[in-house]
């Protein structure tokens, strides 16, 4: 399949989803894959997961034209080596996604709606979140709830985030769109604020946070 989709949203960010839809095979034939990315790829047993990673290369070079190099900092965030630009990856078994800003720090997640977040609801929501989830659309909400704090902790690069304590979403009713509010708390107890936007498609939900 490719590209998926890619956009600028209202706040000057890019957001492009590539569907994985090629064998490895092919998603090495479409990408320029550096170095010390093929290495990695050798020390990646899962096939799944190397695919997921051969998308993310695909989709960095349909944005960047494949002059670009990514690295990581120990905390595991994603870094252009050769650019300015913020940037977060996500990934599943069927979509690769990218959020980047010229300026602002940004987050995204994507899930399958589909997965089983019965182990999430107990280690990463808090007692006041719990209550607040549909009984009606259970899955959805917790899948929205779960990707809403992946994409905070990917915007706030830290490590050791409780999520159950230090990230809390404000209580919601799942939609196909719309905006979500989320306070993080350091362990100073400083609180900041932040807006969220997320979207339902083809049975996963994506979430990310600009600035």
């Amino acid at each position: 399949m490719g590209l998926f989709f890619s956009r600028e949203t209202e706040n000057g960010a890019t957001i492009s989803v590539w569907e994985i839809t090629e064998s490895e095979n092919e998603l090495l034939d479409l990408c320029s894959v550096p170095s010390e990315e093929l290495e990695e790829l050798q020390f990646t047993k899962s096939t799944a997961r190397r695919k997921e990673l051969l998308a993310v290369r695909a989709l960095l070079n349909e944005m960047f034209g494949g002059k670009v190099y990514l690295g990581h900092h120990d905390n595991g965030r994603p870094f252009l080596q050769n650019s300015l630009t913020e940037i977060s990856i996500s990934h599943t078994a069927r979509f690769a996604c990218i959020i980047t800003h010229p300026e602002e720090s940004v987050g995204i997640d994507i899930e399958s709606v589909k997965r089983n977040f019965l182990s999430v609801e107990k280690r990463a929501l808090s007692d006041d979140e719990r209550e607040d989830v549909s009984e009606k659309n259970r899955n959805t909400h917790l899948a929205i709830y779960w990707s809403a704090k992946e994409a905070v902790f990917k915007r706030m690069s830290r490590s050791d985030v409780d999520f159950a304590r230090q990230i809390f979403i404000k209580k919601f009713t799942p939609r196909d769109e719309g905006e979500i509010t989320a306070i993080y708390t350091d362990n100073d107890g400083h609180e900041e604020e932040f807006e969220l936007n997320y979207e339902i498609f083809n049975d996963h939900v994506m979430v990310w946070i600009v600035g």
